[in-house]
């Protein structure tokens, strides 16, 4: 078999299938409604079967106490004659003990046979009934008959003749099963209408309150869009306590990532309009002078000025500047020491001494490079300035309501110090404090834009320890 015949064979007949695309989580609105949903559901369930069983419980101790007050009213009316002839009432005390069939039956029993019967109960078995002792009573139900089911209450009492004899009774009363279930029933159905008209109730005013609730959400997304689209520049302020802090984080990261940007195509625009003036001078320089040897001389000199201005605009750019979200804290001491060690081989010749005064927990949040360029050059031009002593602080600033403190950050020499008319020249890119000293003049110029990127500020005025110079970075807390 040829490759051309095997190749349509293979696309066919595919073993392995696209992946399918992640299923989407559901809304914040549809997660709330879905568990206060399921929660609601529970919790009335409960309640129903709580209130059922109480309701039902209620009906058949009600059930109780009026077939005993049943009882005690046929007791009340019923006379013992001289004879010893028991005279139940006429009257009975509910129409029902009248009527055949109706559910209610009442029945007495006693001594040599005697035997009573409501006109409910005529035709009716009653074979379960046993005579009781005087005083004792009982609720028993439901028991099968052949009636149905049953609940009746049976009393025991001992009534006195004329002649001080006494006759033995025993009354019982009961009623059908079927009139409590249908009471029962009754009030489920009722107690299932009212309760899940409630939890429509509920489930309708949770949706108001998760619509409500969910407002600055959806007002946070309304904004970021608008934002996306140019119509503002930033989100709002107006919102919760819970939100502030996102908002917060949203709009430093918008802002940290536009000055990025500016801060990026300043530098490309600054790189272009420099290197102008040295490639104008070597082309007129190869247009009109004649000596090799000066033309030689011309070329190297804006050549390494490009070089510096190369190096200098791209430091610029990579400048992180402050991160909303950065990772980790850097410590500081470490890297300090680093730095010293190497700067100490560099500048052996003036034995300079370099003293810490470091926070223990002092720490950058930032980019390392940032962080290495920050205090490399601080600490490269105090060495190259310092008699012998450089003093390196670095303290934190903590405040209320940050999550990251501040930090304060300065190098001290016992050089000649900076006048005051020179320092702002001297953070100008290329100026340098003497040119007798070595250097391109662009490290104090990338420390100030390092610390500017950070929203911070460089200071520059005496140290207070050597009288010398002392460069202060001073970065806000976010």
């Amino acid at each position: 078999m040829d490759a051309d015949t095997a190749l349509p064979s293979l696309a066919a007949n595919p073993t392995t299938s696209d992946p399918l695309p992640p299923r989407r989580p559901s809304s914040l609105a549809a997660r709330a409604a879905l568990a206060t949903g399921f929660v609601l559901a529970a919790f009335l369930g409960v309640v129903g079967l709580t209130l059922s069983r109480t309701a039902a419980d209620s009906s058949l101790k009600g059930l109780q106490d009026r077939l005993q007050n049943f009882v005690v009213a046929y007791l009340a009316g019923t006379e013992v004659g001289r004879s010893g002839k028991v005279l139940l009432p006429d009257t009975p005390p509910d129409p029902s003990f009248s009527r055949p069939g109706s559910g209610l039956y009442a029945v007495a029993i006693g001594d040599n046979g005697f035997k009573w019967e409501s006109p409910s109960a005529i035709g009716r078995d009653f074979g379960f009934l046993h005579p009781l002792a005087p005083g004792e009573g009982q609720f028993v139900g439901p028991v099968d008959t052949r009636m149905g089911r049953l609940y009746y209450y049976i009393y025991g009492v001992a009534l006195d003749t004329a002649e001080k004899k006494s006759v033995h009774l025993t009354f019982m009363v009961a009623q059908t099963e079927d009139q409590l279930a249908d009471k029962n029933a009754v009030y489920r159905r009722s107690l299932i209408f009212w309760l899940a008209s409630l939890g429509v109730m509920l489930i309708l005013l949770q949706m108001l309150l998760l619509r409500w609730s969910l407002t600055p959400l959806r007002k946070v997304a309304t904004e970021m869009s608008r934002v996306e689209r140019g119509e503002r520049e930033h989100l709002g302020d107006q919102y919760p306590a819970e939100l502030t802090g996102l908002t917060e984080r949203i709009n430093a990261f918008i802002d940290n990532e536009r000055e990025q940007r500016v801060r990026t195509r300043n530098t490309l625009a600054d790189l272009a309009h420099s290197l102008k003036t040295p490639l104008a001078v070597i082309r007129s320089g190869l247009e009109t002078v004649s000596g090799e040897s000066q033309l030689r001389d011309q070329v190297l000199e804006q050549v390494r000025k490009m070089d510096e201005l190369v190096a200098y605009q791209l430091a610029r750019a990579a400048t992180s500047g402050r991160q909303t979200f950065a990772a980790t804290a850097i410590p500081i001491a470490g890297h300090a020491e680093d730095l010293v060690q190497s700067l100490e081989k560099v500048y052996a010749a003036k034995n300079v001494l370099c003293e810490f005064d470091i926070d223990d927990n002092a720490a950058f949040y930032g980019e390392q490079g940032d962080l290495l360029e920050l205090m490399g050059n601080l600490l490269e031009n105090a060495f190259k300035w310092a008699s012998h002593r450089v003093l390196l602080v670095v303290k934190m600033r903590p405040v209320a309501g940050r999550q990251r403190p501040g930090l304060w950050l300065s190098v001290e020499d016992d050089g000649p110090g900076i006048d005051d008319d020179k320092i702002e020249s001297v953070l100008q890119r290329g100026v340098r404090g003497d040119e007798r000293v070595q250097g391109h003049g662009i490290g104090l110029s990338i420390v100030q834009d390092i610390v500017r990127a950070y929203g911070g500020e460089l200071v520059v005025d005496r140290s207070p320890e050597f009288n010398g110079a002392r460069f202060s970075a001073k970065l806000p807390p976010n």
